[in-house]
């Protein structure tokens, strides 16, 4: 962690903290609000004092309560699940910039993805606050941060599978191993939000159960390490994770490590990797290699001291509390490395249009890709005849992926922003190719 030889608070969420007090603060969930004061709207947690989370229709009536009271937040349906309910997207920035489609797709912009698993509600409740105190802020260092970043929030990403505190949907899918496939309508819902908006960050909110005594940070981040991701976005992830989010949480007193790798609780050196690797269908990664700053937080499920286990409530306000705390790392992060961020996000793009360099079929950035992993020298695009396009058309625009028509078929050329998606969609050795198109010598 190198920003600095001490932890600050950050200035965002120190300015949050003077909005709505005692509402954000993890201290105020101490015991459950006696009578529901004027002002800013609190969600079911927070109303609860930590001892349940917040139902469906208290969300509806939340996110409605903020998009009502300001001209900052715009709330909106993205996707319909298998059981009918809303995935809900929610846009926050200066007054009038959500509804200026120029300055969304320049970048400058933060994707928050809450509760993919639905059995790990602690990050949707703080993207739920978040909304709410971002909305609220009247302060000059947060109007200020509004006014040049758009943050985009999908409160409930997986809206059946919290219902039923499942880990994967209605139809029992993981819908973090569906970000290639897009088989899901809240994997759609994702694949189309990064398509429209191009988030320069998509920041993705988890928990985990802990193994001791190998396996037991508060928290856990851990950046793209599929090897598509373009080195500058890779840079900018792993200083997100490692100089901006865990220090942040630190700094509010909470261990953290990386996710994926168990450590020797006495030296603090890796043992083993059981999770977190380069799969390209898990989020982190499908961003990474579309060109944006990945990054996954996890926070621990498991009660960790005789209060938590004596008292659920207590568990779940720490397990929301860490989540804050690493947010506020986020915004700092989107806010002191604007210039290099967006440097990194156009670079990664103008890099695919140039049409240049390997794609990799396997390996991660602690794993080196096997020699049959490398296209060292990929073909210049991918022929499918008409009934292939047919089967894929739908994903291929969800994507964002160019394709030109010719002779009742299409090519999908390398030479564009998505360049390094394309053969893990379309090149039959790739692990999880949607269809084995037809490699093309000549474009």
């Amino acid at each position: 962690m190198t920003r600095g030889s001490r932890p600050r608070r950050s200035r965002i969420r120190t300015a949050l903290y003077g909005v709505t007090g005692a509402v954000l603060a993890a201290s105020a969930l101490a015991a459950p609000a006696r009578a529901e004061a004027p002002g800013p709207p609190r969600t079911g947690f927070e109303t609860s004092g930590g001892a349940r989370w917040t139902s469906q229709a208290e969300e509806t009536d939340f996110l409605g309560a903020v998009d009502a009271a300001t001209d900052r937040v715009t709330v909106e349906r993205v996707a319909t699940t298998g059981q009918g309910r809303p995935v809900r997207l929610v846009t926050i920035g200066a007054p009038g910039a959500p509804r200026d489609p120029a300055r969304v797709a320049r970048g400058n912009s933060v994707l928050l993805i809450c509760s993919q698993h639905g059995d790990e509600p602690s990050g949707r409740e703080a993207c739920l606050t978040t909304v709410r105190d971002l909305a609220y802020a009247d302060d000059p260092q947060t109007r200020r941060f509004l006014a040049r970043t758009t943050v985009l929030v999908i409160p409930t990403a997986n809206p059946d599978g919290r219902a039923a505190d499942t880990r994967g949907n209605a139809d029992g899918v993981d819908v973090n191993r569906d970000h290639l496939a897009l088989r899901t309508p809240e994997a759609r819902a994702v694949a189309r939000v990064l398509r429209d908006h191009r988030p320069d960050t998509v920041y993705d909110l988890h928990e985990y159960g802990a193994t001791a005594p190998y396996y037991v940070k508060d928290l856990l981040a851990l950046w793209p390490r599929n090897l598509n991701t373009d080195d500058r976005v890779h840079h900018e992830a792993h200083t997100l994770s490692e100089s901006y989010v865990r220090p942040a949480a630190a700094a509010d007193g909470y261990t953290t490590g990386v996710y994926g790798i168990w450590t020797d609780p006495v030296t603090g050196e890796p043992v083993k990797q059981v999770a977190g690797d380069g799969q390209e269908r898990i989020l982190r990664n499908t961003a990474g290699v579309k060109g944006a700053v990945g990054l996954l937080v996890e926070t621990r499920v498991d009660a960790m001291t005789d209060d938590e286990r004596a008292d659920p409530a207590v568990n779940q306000r720490r397990r929301v509390a860490s989540q804050q705390s690493a947010l506020a790392g986020l915004f700092d992060f989107a806010d002191e490395r604007r210039a290099r961020i967006e440097a990194a996000t156009t670079g990664a793009r103008r890099a695919g249009r140039a049409g240049t360099g390997p794609v990799y079929l396997g390996g991660a950035d602690n794993d080196p890709p096997a020699g049959d992993e490398v296209l060292t020298d990929p073909p210049c695009g991918y022929r499918l005849d008409a009934a292939g396009y047919a089967g894929v058309r739908d994903e291929l625009a969800l994507h964002g992926v160019a394709v030109r028509h010719e002779n009742g078929g299409v090519l999908v050329p390398l030479r564009q922003p998505l360049r390094r998606l394309v053969p893990l969609l379309l090149d039959g050795r790739a692990a999880y190719h949607l269809i084995a198109g037809q490699p093309a010598a000549t474009c």
